[in-house]
């Protein structure tokens, strides 16, 4: 077995992995694109917060170092969990992207930030900051399992999952 390298993005990336390698991960989730990296990939990272930004705003203040943080928000329609400042922060800290089960807000401030954010939607109101949340567990959603440490590749066409450890067949 051989490790599989980290694409390239490119706007058939995700298509093109899933065809060679269909035991991986395919989100169902229909995310939309807000930052202003299209396409992004590294190594996952997870947080479960729903309405509260303050350990998300921790974690996406520390080194990214190229990693993607997966977030769950249960889809929450209530409040943002990611606006221009805390993706400004995880660009300037070396984040790859970040995947929002839940919503954003900036939509077009987030444009203009080099790094890749899905969300459902957005809606205008802040989150609570109360710290409340669970970092790096593993989380299931859009019939996706992200663990820490796999890996996500994502681009215009959806999300693609690989497991920590996976190895490309040979």
């Amino acid at each position: 077995m051989t490790a599989l390298p980290m694409p390239t993005p490119t706007a058939a990336a995700t298509s093109d992995l899933l065809d060679a390698h269909p035991e991986l991960g395919c989100c169902q989730v229909q995310f939309r694109q807000f930052g202003g990296r299209r396409e992004f990939s590294g190594p996952i990272r997870t947080l479960k917060c729903v309405d509260d930004t303050a350990l998300l705003r921790d974690v996406l203040g520390g080194p990214g170092d190229g990693a993607v943080l997966v977030v769950d928000g249960e889809a929450s329609p209530r409040c943002a969990l990611i606006g221009d400042r805390h993706a400004a922060m995880a660009a300037a800290n070396g984040w790859s992207g970040v995947v929002i089960y839940g919503m954003a807000r900036d939509a077009a401030a987030l444009a203009a930030v080099d790094l890749g954010v899905k969300a459902l939607g957005t809606v205008p109101r802040r989150s609570g900051k109360t710290g409340r949340g669970y970092l790096d567990i593993p989380l299931t959603f859009g019939a996706v399992q992200f663990h820490p440490g796999g890996v996500l590749w994502s681009d215009d066409d959806g999300i693609v999952v690989a497991p920590a450890g996976w190895s490309a067949p040979s």
